[in-house]
């Protein structure tokens, strides 16, 4: 009897592993999207994947795309609790808000990181589990925060170097305004109902607001001449827009209206901002956000006002990778190559040392063709985009030596050097250290 082969198992589509080629620049952009964070005074907050849909589905709006058709709802199969795959992050950050009494000591500046899970047809940059870092800054009445959190956002632009990321502004002002522009609204849209494609036809009395950002061609013209959202705001509303406007022109931060960019989520207020980019073909928006002031309320708790912003990771790793940013070379500062059970067990106390001396070390181990010769554990070193292979075999071991390698200088100079063993870590971290601060790129050294 033959055994049947097993069938191969794969990741379900939309779903993507991140390979370690690539986790460099995952490394590289939360990295620095952390330091910003911090820098303007932002608190990590990390909420759980699943939670109660009745959770989004009040937040988000029974009507709209994301609870209708994208959220991952299960029941559970042990107490029958209906619950969901987060779809966004806000949601679960306020619900943490009020359960844990977050705010009675004051306002709160919140950041949060993870995946989400929207049951979208996959494309470029936008997947079914998808990661966004978002900011929440709870407990905030003025446009200053406002503005803040589109400079903070700016900030994260320029260091990672990225370039062709505009903004675009607008303000959805109150639920009282909202509400007499829907009335004027939908009555002009009805008049054009000719024009209207499926998708609006099935907005106009929900969700009208959203048929204003339709991407259908054929609408273009009717949707720009229908009436502004802006027109309906009211002297506390301009005011605050224009408060946001006023420290963004004082900074020098460049900015376009978009009289029709909106919300499709029911909690937004007043201001409204969207990065986008042409670079990554019809999903151009990386960043959302915008004042959510009635959504505390809407969860039960006092009136508390609040402003956030989400970024897709996704969609920001690839413009890093079109602005040039690469995966690093090198996986370690130092490769361990040894021959013999002694000069084995002499690698493993010398690896020891240089981490605890602040340096990344790989010690070749054996695979299933057995140890490997000299000539081909020093290729496995050059590979490793190593500074340093340290080489110990017999006769180091006889000596109380080990072979220091530098794998990186120019060649033909002289780069192989005897060191004891108790003088390994101090040679190897000057070194390094001297390395350091001509080429980044050839060290990982991090203390």
């Amino acid at each position: 009897m033959t055994d049947k082969k097993a069938e191969k198992i794969v990741a379900i589509k939309g779903m993507n592993d991140i390979l370690p080629a690539d986790a460099h620049l995952w490394e590289i952009f939360e990295n620095t999207a952390q330091s910003i964070l911090q820098s303007y005074g932002f608190q990590q907050i990390r909420t759980p994947i699943v939670e109660e849909t009745r959770l989004f589905s009040r937040a988000i709006g029974a009507v709209t795309d994301i609870v209708e058709k994208e959220m991952y709802s299960f029941e559970d199969s042990m107490n029958g609790d209906k619950l969901t795959l987060r779809p966004e992050g806000t949601a679960g950050v306020v619900r943490a808000v009020l359960e844990h009494n977050l705010t009675y000591e004051g306002p709160k500046r919140l950041w949060y990181k993870g995946q989400m899970f929207r049951h979208e047809k996959p494309q470029r940059g936008r997947y079914r589990q998808f990661h966004q870092i978002g900011a929440e800054a709870v407990g905030f009445t003025g446009p200053d925060v406002d503005a803040e959190l589109i400079m903070l956002c700016r900030r994260l632009w320029d260091d990672l170097g990225l370039q062709n990321i505009r903004l675009e502004l607008n303000s959805i002002g109150d639920a009282e305004e909202r509400a007499r522009h829907r009335v004027d609204l939908i009555a002009y849209l009805e008049k054009h109902e000719d024009i209207l494609d499926a998708e609006a036809k099935r907005r106009l009395h929900t969700n009208p607001l959203r048929i204003l950002d339709t991407k259908n061609p054929a609408m273009q013209d009717m949707v720009n001449g229908a009436p502004k959202l802006l027109d309906y705001l009211g002297a506390e509303s301009l005011a605050h827009f224009e408060g946001v406007q006023k420290i963004l022109k004082h900074n020098n931060i460049p900015y376009t209206i978009n009289t029709r960019l909106v919300r499709g989520i029911d909690y937004y207020n007043r201001t409204v901002f969207e990065w986008v980019t042409d670079q990554l073909g019809a999903q151009g928006t990386v960043c959302a956000g915008g004042r959510y002031d009635p959504l505390i309320e809407m969860f039960g708790g006092k009136p508390t006002p609040a402003v956030g912003f989400a970024m897709g990771v996704e969609r920001l790793i690839e413009l890093m990778r079109e602005s040039g940013e690469t995966a690093a070379p090198n996986q370690c500062d130092v490769y361990m190559v040894h021959q013999g059970e002694a000069a084995q067990l002499q690698s493993f106390v010398l690896a020891e040392r240089l981490r605890d001396a602040g340096l990344d070390v790989m010690l070749h181990c054996a695979t299933a063709s057995g140890a490997g010769s000299f000539k081909s554990q020093m290729k496995k070193a050059d590979a490793s985009g190593a500074a340093f292979a340290i080489i110990i075999g017999e006769d180091e071991v006889a000596n109380n030596t080990a072979s220091v390698k530098a794998l990186r200088g120019e060649e033909g100079e002289a780069q192989q050097t005897s060191v004891p063993f108790d003088g390994v870590v101090d040679h190897v971290v000057d070194q390094i250290v001297g390395d350091h601060d001509h080429d980044h790129d050839h060290v990982h050294y991090h203390h």
